[in-house]
């Protein structure tokens, strides 16, 4: 009796680890990493985006360092409606330091909050607010939205690839 107490202990440790193992791996973040210019697909997006150079701004809005500005053409390949936002965009530095994009309106392509019908691309602009240096390595990190139920996470390569 004592030993079959104890195959069934065994059994059920055995089997959660093995249950938690499966539930770790479906939620687990799956990167994804391109150069510039080439397609990502994020959830029901897909991407491309493109470094656009780099700019001090405009009267109302001046940068501490450098705007470093980026082209997104974003696609929405699924049946339903979805949104892109700025918020979903970080730079990355060669420091492995996240900066948050910067909301301006420094043209009429800058990226707020948009809504993407099916297959109607948008193309749109933002940047981001960083001690740029020509010669280091610089990544776009794409998120999903919370709505868009996927573990794929995009890093661009931007610049120096």
């Amino acid at each position: 009796m004592a030993r079959m107490g104890l195959v069934i202990v065994i059994g059920a440790i055995i089997g959660s680890m093995v249950l938690a193992n499966y539930m770790y791996m479906q939620y687990q973040t799956n990167f994804i990493e391109v150069s510039e210019g080439e397609t990502v697909i994020v959830g029901p997006v897909e991407y491309i985006v493109t470094f656009e150079g780099t700019h001090d701004g405009d009267k109302e809005t001046e940068p501490e360092n450098t705007f470093v500005k980026i082209g997104i053409i974003a696609k929405n390949i699924s049946d339903e409606n979805t949104v892109v936002s700025g918020g979903q965009f970080f730079l990355i530095d060669e420091k492995d330091q996240k900066h948050k994009a910067v909301f301006g309106e420094f043209s009429s392509k800058d990226l707020w909050l948009v809504g993407l019908e099916p297959n109607k691309p948008i193309e749109v602009t933002t940047q981001f607010d960083i001690p740029f240096d020509e010669d280091e390595n610089y990544k776009i990190v794409i998120r999903p939205q919370k709505d868009q139920a996927t573990v794929d996470t995009a890093s661009i390569c931007l610049t120096n690839c």
